[in-house]
């Protein structure tokens, strides 16, 4: 199963009228980061940033003057997001403002069914505690010494440790889950059929290794267990004399 852990940073927080000014997201297989990542920056046309929204994320408009519009990166980024479960803390701020500019550009919205919402599930988890992605990241000792200011990349690679913690932790990542392509046309995920192997792989014991164990197994008698799995040997032919 593929996910992107996504965040954005905005310049100020009314979708309607403010604008997106930096993207980020990881790729994570089966809760496994993959390495994989995508970051970029947006000019936002019109709309100079908040001082309120400068002090979260430390964006200045001079950094963005060279920056491309949201039109410009938007075949990129949904290129990158397409097809994957969307992870983000407080999605709906997110999903908003992305759907507010794929909108602008005439583009469908991101489909509501596709976002996990992290912060629900860290209230549901922790009842009352502090449920922000700084409290999160404290509580699971996750190192954010890295993190002076809001950035998007950043946030989405703190955010997909804090989501792992929040299935089941670090051993989740050692599930060996497969999703199978059930009506066999690639419409329920990205992996497709799954076929048996279509030549054996060649044995790795050779024959003179496997009559030893044979021999080995006869001295445990009649009943040893090893005969359930082993072609027993023949009695040797007798002849009248």
């Amino acid at each position: 199963m593929r996910e992107i852990v996504f965040d954005t940073e905005t310049t100020g927080l009314d979708p309607e009228v403010e604008r997106v000014i930096e993207i980020g997201g990881v790729e994570l297989w089966n809760h496994i980061p993959t390495g994989k990542s995508y970051h970029t920056f947006v000019r936002p046309a019109g709309r100079k940033i908040d001082p309120g929204a400068f002090d979260v994320h430390g964006i200045s408009d001079e950094f963005l003057a060279d920056k491309r519009l949201f039109e410009e990166i938007a075949e990129e980024f949904l290129e990158f997001f397409a097809g994957a479960r969307l992870i983000a803390h407080n999605a709906a701020f997110d999903t908003r403002f992305l759907n507010a500019e794929l909108k602008r550009i005439g583009q469908p919205p991101i489909d509501a069914s596709r976002v996990i919402d992290t912060l629900p599930m860290a209230r549901r988890k922790f009842p009352m505690a502090p449920a922000t992605l700084d409290a999160l990241c404290s509580r699971f000792s996750i190192d954010t010494s890295r993190r002076d200011k809001h950035g998007a990349l950043l946030d989405s690679e703190l955010l997909a440790e804090v989501y792992i913690e929040l299935i089941g932790g670090r051993q989740a990542a050692l599930g060996l889950a497969v999703e199978l392509d059930t009506a066999g046309d690639g419409t329920d995920g990205d992996f497709g059929r799954i076929e048996p192997r279509p030549v054996p792989l060649p044995p790795r014991l050779t024959a003179e290794e496997a009559a030893r164990h044979r021999a080995f197994v006869a001295t445990m008698g009649e009943e040893a267990l090893w005969w359930r799995f082993l072609e027993r040997p023949q009695a040797a032919a007798t002849t009248d004399a």
